[in-house]
């Protein structure tokens, strides 16, 4: 039987406001690598005739998609549609990941009001709320990559990173970790940004794509758009998911060095 004091305590705790619950059992994939030996088609969708809003001066186009000696490309280039004076190139998976290990090394271009992007995404057109895990390269500035995560469409986590020798300059590794209790960002293999805060932790499984788009009105942050003069990529070696707890998918993987568990490194 409950004193005074519990009876106080009681009443208290249930005139806190109400936490959402943070999902903690998340359905995913499959683990799996992909080395771009050939395009999977079963594995990616390719985005085309179509752009993200009116803030994107490039269509996304089936044409800038290409594997070529084991590397994928993502091309930018001046190609005039109705709507756009550019073409760009985006894929994404077909299938939604979870908890894990998500790997990229790639290469970007460079130049200024462009975005080279890995990361992953769920969101109203699929019926899911906004979650995203990001890096992106805005290639006015090829030292530095921006981290970042979006939940329930509320961003603000962005935080800007070294990579030592440049994004342009030669290929680098990038990888997130997703637990349930916390999200990491490394670049190759070095811990560059945590987030631990339940309310800024995904909860919803993500398709994980690759981008590489323009923009001539978010110049604040991508930098002023000029006309580059030339076809330019994003190149891409390798992308991997590891989902938690299983063994890595290649020697290399950050998932062979680090404890998946809970820790940092």
């Amino acid at each position: 039987m409950l004193g005074p004091a519990g009876a106080l305590l009681l009443a208290a705790l249930a005139s806190l406001p109400a936490i959402p619950a943070r999902a903690q059992n998340i359905e995913t994939a499959p683990s799996f690598v992909d080395d771009f030996t050939s395009f999977n088609r079963e594995r990616w969708y390719v985005s085309d005739g179509w752009m993200n809003g009116s803030h994107q001066n490039c269509t996304w186009s089936k044409g800038q998609v290409s594997v070529s000696d084991g590397v994928l490309s993502l091309g930018f280039e001046k190609q005039k549609t109705k709507d756009r004076e550019f073409a760009c190139g985006e894929i994404q998976t077909k299938q939604r990941f979870g908890y894990g290990t998500y790997e990229a090394r790639m290469k970007t271009d460079t130049g200024p009001g462009l975005n080279a992007a890995f990361f992953s995404y769920i969101g109203p057109s699929d019926k899911q709320p906004w979650d995203e895990i990001d890096f992106e390269i805005l290639t006015k500035d090829t030292s530095k990559v921006q981290v970042n995560a979006y939940i329930d469409g509320k961003g603000k986590n962005e935080k800007l990173v070294e990579v030592p020798g440049g994004t342009d300059k030669a290929f680098n590794d990038y990888a997130f970790v997703w637990e349930k209790d916390s999200l990491r960002w490394y670049v190759n293999g070095q811990l560059v940004n945590t987030i631990t805060d339940p309310a800024k932790l995904p909860s919803h499984a993500q398709k994980i794509f690759f981008s590489f788009w323009g923009s001539d009105t978010m110049k604040s942050w991508m930098g002023a758009f000029a006309d580059p003069g030339r076809k330019l990529s994003l190149q891409v070696e390798r992308v991997a998911f590891t989902a938690l707890g299983e063994p890595c998918q290649f020697p290399e993987s950050l998932a062979c060095t680090i404890k998946q568990l809970g820790t940092s490194n």
